[in-house]
């Protein structure tokens, strides 16, 4: 087994995504993929200690083609921020809480085969709502909030793989 090589990169496409044309050598033959480049992102599986529920968004997204309740999540700002301080920012804007303790549970790759994504996934305590949440307007965001005790969540047909994830997570940390 040989290890492979990147021996080009090209840009097919450059827009609110990017998609590159990545040339491959395995020391044998030449192969040509292509790689879905999203960026990276952040989410957190949040609890509010005061009233002992979960809370998710529920949101239109584009590969599911209908709307999906998951954990908060969004995307690194190109400026240098650290995925905390996007994390405590994506909180305040999709749910309007600040964020009292983040746990980190993983940094992953939600989809290796084609796609370049990373996510950090966090565990994250809350207990002040200072707005009021529903994401950004100006990010054609629309977002509602949706409160879950421990049962509930544990009842919810979840098809997002970081909120599988991060509720596995919990349900272990809880057993131990």
């Amino acid at each position: 087994m040989h290890p492979m090589k990147i021996t080009k990169v090209e840009t097919v496409y450059d827009g609110f995504y990017k998609l590159r044309k990545l040339t491959l050598n395995n020391g044998q033959q030449e192969l040509v993929r292509e790689r879905f480049e999203p960026g990276q992102a952040v989410a957190a599986l949040v609890y509010d200690t005061n009233t002992k529920e979960y809370i998710f968004v529920r949101q239109y997204r584009i590969g599911a083609e209908s709307e999906v309740v998951e954990i908060p999540a969004g995307m690194l700002d190109k400026s240098g921020e650290s995925a905390e301080d996007a994390l405590r920012r994506e909180i305040q804007e999709e749910l309007g809480y600040e964020v009292d303790r983040l746990e980190h549970i993983v940094k992953m790759f939600p989809s290796p085969g084609g796609s370049a994504e990373q996510i950090d996934v966090y565990y994250a305590e809350v207990s002040r709502q200072t707005g009021a949440g529903g994401g950004v307007v100006d990010e054609n965001e629309n977002i509602t909030i949706v409160r879950l005790g421990w049962e509930t969540l544990l009842q919810t047909e979840l098809r997002d793989a970081k909120s599988l994830l991060a509720v596995q997570w919990r349900q272990l940390q809880l057993s131990k």
